[in-house]
């Protein structure tokens, strides 16, 4: 116990602070760190290096060259740099590169040196050039803060939705701040700086002059400022030497610690824990790192070679050309179970635990004692928590099977926390390990979360070790293994050195019917890296039609487009293609493309006599379809000319349609209309009334109505009624009319083709008893009963 804590460092009376080495790095770094631009993504993230020009002088041939590192020092992308002057670096939320350059252009890079898009600053930007910018994080993403040669600052919150907004200007401003930072607060972004002794807080709409409370008098100008990784926080360095902590407010002092040392320091960053009450910011000049907070005395590291600070979450990350390093304050837990002549409950269960492993009766007697204090529950809860904020794996078994150790005299403890525990210490160790470069801690972890993780595995292309991850936590298949497939088919399809037949084979092969993944998505990734012959041998695997068509239409292979849409069946997916094969074909290999699919046409001409007559009309002249194209011009008669003249002319077009298809009595009927229409419009002319678009059924009813019975009996000859219809419509006529005398003439004209019953019938509906009895009389023997009951049930 006395040795492991051998390098935690008292910072006052109430916390500790150790500093352990991470990787013992093996990056063959061809120039000091001071000579380069620096930007390392927290969260265990990558590094990015690449040689500042403006520190030393170089040959006008020689190029920089952008390095990105893992955490441990493994090189993942080397590339020339040939662009611009390059200003400031930085990582995003999504680990992409941020280059931001003097003319204020932005290049955005994947982890692997892969370049992903750019976006400007302005032309302010542009015209005044760069002096110093910012990349920093909040809720809604990662913005890029611009101090420009003019003094004036542009900031952006979010890159991923670029907003620029033109920051006030800052009163009296000649010359470039001293410091400056930008902080979030009320979920909006600022910028606080520093000009000689006076700070000034700017948002999007005013410029306010700030003061820290409690300052040291005789300050004279602020060489250093940092915010903490919540933005909750903020430390000063001032000219007098005195570090100023308080909250990011301004509206609060935490403490104030005098370094003695007035020389400006290299970096400043807050080295804090999450829900810890001790707060202490980390200082590094050339060859000295020191941590203060509320104390009296501070904590001092020599710095062997030049360094650069990564703050984080719950610590600071401290690397250099040979080493990588984590300082953080100890946890609660570790610190109770370790320190020296501690009595907690966890620091009894691990010795118990170490003497019973020696067969030491001394096990007994720890045990007991935490159990007569009631805390054996407690003591096992520490040391699973302590397991977690340690570093190295041995001492992590050592605490889990202390815990395991007091699990086995406890009989109701919950087993979850001890086996989530396991199972996260597993995952850290993995990723921890010198090959994969991501020294996250347990705190991160779990503020980074699992899917998160998985993602930067992925991004890193550790598709086997994300899919053991998955596999080891049991994630649901949507959420781990398939996720993670797709996105290694999505690179697959990138090695261009591998056949188009021998990538698809292989994915499909991995991937088989696995679910959740979307063969589309990845035939999509395909087409977009030039390779379109894949992307169709992808799309052959992909089950669902309404993913691969329009996919397919995208490509520009139309045809095989509307062949998958026609077997799935969807007669809206049919429709797309064909809205979009019209408007990319000319007229004539459309109507071709649908002569070959008959399902196709159909729909289609489906589609046209709701909206497109004219076309439907095209299509039926190009198939000789003359039975159809005359029932389209009988339709057009109707629908849309007004004119008797244009109607008779359709339907005469429509009559030599119907002759041509020899449809000899689609023919008749249709010349039949036309004398039909022609006479009707002459009884209109001579009578007046409405005659037409009436049946010839309804054209002699009217005739009759009006009294017109000689042309409603010539109209019946000439259109050949026979004489029983005709019977029955002047029967019905006259007695709508209750003309009883001239239906009693009609009635002795000749003798009824219809017999004399229906005469009974039609009066008695009439309701009139008297003209029924006229014809009861003349009804046949076979239906005079039924003539008689009809007259005689009236009363």
């Amino acid at each position: 116990m006395d040795c492991y804590t051998a390098n935690w460092n008292p910072l006052g009376d109430s916390a500790f602070y150790r500093k352990y080495e991470l990787y013992s790095m093996d990056w063959d770094l061809k120039e000091e760190l001071r000579d380069c631009l620096v930007a390392a993504a927290p969260y265990g993230g990558p590094i990015a290096l690449l040689r500042n020009p403006g520190r030393k002088e170089k040959p006008a041939s020689a190029r920089p060259v952008l390095e990105i590192y893992s955490a441990s020092g493994v090189p993942l992308a080397s590339l020339l740099w040939k662009s611009g002057p390059m200003v400031s670096l930085g990582w995003s939320a999504e680990e992409e590169l941020l280059c931001v350059q003097e003319d204020g252009v932005v290049l955005v890079y994947g982890l692997h040196g892969d370049f992903r898009r750019h976006f400007s600053m302005g032309n302010e930007v542009l015209q005044n050039r760069v002096l110093d910018a910012r990349i920093f994080h909040t809720e809604f993403g990662s913005g890029v803060a611009i101090l420009t040669g003019a003094h004036r600052f542009t900031l952006s919150a979010n890159v991923g939705d670029l907003k620029l907004r033109r920051m006030p200007e800052v009163p009296g401003l000649q010359s470039a701040p001293s410091c400056w930072t930008t902080m979030c607060q009320d979920r909006v972004a600022h910028i606080l700086l520093a000009v000689g002794p006076d700070l000034y807080l700017l948002d999007h709409a005013a410029c306010s002059a700030v003061t820290p409370p409690g300052l040291a008098p005789g300050v004279s100008s602020f060489l250093q400022m940092a915010v903490s990784f919540t933005y909750r926080h903020l430390a000063l360095f001032t000219d007098t030497g005195y570090i100023w902590m308080g909250t990011a407010s301004l509206k609060e002092k935490l403490c104030e610690f005098n370094c003695n040392i007035r020389a400006p320091p290299k970096q400043m960053v807050w080295c804090s824990r999450p829900r810890s009450k001790e707060r202490a910011v980390v200082v590094a000049w050339e060859r000295r790192l020191m941590v203060v907070g509320d104390a009296p005395e501070g904590i001092q590291f020599v710095l062997d070679e030049d360094s650069y600070l990564v703050p984080e979450l719950d610590g600071v990350r401290i690397f250099s050309r040979s080493t990588h390093e984590f300082l953080h304050e100890v946890p609660v837990a570790s610190e109770e179970i370790f320190k020296i002549a501690s009595m907690a409950p966890g620091a009894l269960l691990l010795e118990a635990q170490k003497e019973y492993e020696k067969e030491s009766q001394k096990a007994d007697e720890y045990l007991r004692e935490i159990q007569e204090l009631g805390q054996l529950p407690q003591a096992v809860q520490q040391c699973i928590e302590a397991a977690g904020h340690e570093h190295w794996p041995d001492m992590q078994k050592s605490l889990l099977r202390a815990a395991s150790f007091g699990k086995c005299f406890l009989d109701r403890f919950p087993p979850d926390s001890f086996v989530r525990m396991c199972q996260d210490l597993r995952v850290l160790n993995a990723i921890r390990d010198y090959h994969i470069g991501i020294p996250l801690t347990y705190s991160q972890y779990k503020q980074l979360t699992i899917q998160v993780l998985l993602d930067r595995l992925v991004l890193r292309r550790l598709y086997p070790l994300a899919i053991q991850i998955c596999e080891y936590l049991r994630l649901p298949e949507v959420q781990g293994v398939s996720r993670i497939l797709a996105h290694w088919a999505c690179y697959k399809v990138q090695q261009k050195d591998v056949s188009d037949e021998d990538v698809a084979r292989a994915i499909n092969q991995k991937l088989g019917d696995t679910p959740g993944v979307s063969y589309s998505d990845i035939a999509a990734r395909a087409y977009g890296c030039g390779r379109t012959e894949l992307a169709i041998k992808l799309l052959e695997y992909e089950p669902r039609s309404g993913e691969q068509v329009p996919l397919l239409l995208k490509m520009k292979r139309s045809k095989l487009a509307l062949s998958k849409a026609i077997e799935s069946g969807d007669t809206d997916l049919v429709f797309t293609v064909l809205l979009h094969l019209k408007n990319e074909l000319n007229r004539g290999d459309f109507f071709m493309t649908l002569r070959n699919q008959p399902m196709a046409l159909s729909l289609y001409r489906q589609f046209c006599k709701h909206q497109e007559l004219e076309t439907l009309k095209d299509l039926y002249n190009q198939d000789d379809n003359h039975q159809e194209l005359g029932s389209f011009h009988v339709r057009a008669s109707y629908a849309a000319e007004e004119r008797i003249e244009g109607r008779v002319a359709a339907l005469q077009t429509a009559a030599d349609a119907f002759y041509k298809a020899k449809n000899e009595f689609a023919a008749k009927a249709t010349e039949d209309q036309m004398r039909l229409l022609r006479l009707q419009r002459r009884l209109e002319d001579e009578l007046g009334g409405r005659f037409l678009d009436l049946s010839v059924h309804d054209t002699v009813t009217t005739l009759i109505l009006s009294g017109q019975n000689k042309r409603a009996e010539q109209l019946a000859r000439d259109f050949r009624i026979p004489d029983k219809r005709l019977w029955w419509l002047k029967l019905t006529a006259l007695a709508d009319l209750e003309d009883w005398e001239e239906l009693e003439k009609f009635s002795k004209s000749k003798k009824s083709p219809i017999g004399y019953l229906p005469f009974v019938e039609i009066c008695m509906k009439q309701h009139n008893k008297y003209e029924a009895k006229k014809y009861a009389s003349r009804v046949g023997p076979e239906q005079k009963v039924k003539a008689l009951l009809l007259v005689g049930c009236v009363c």
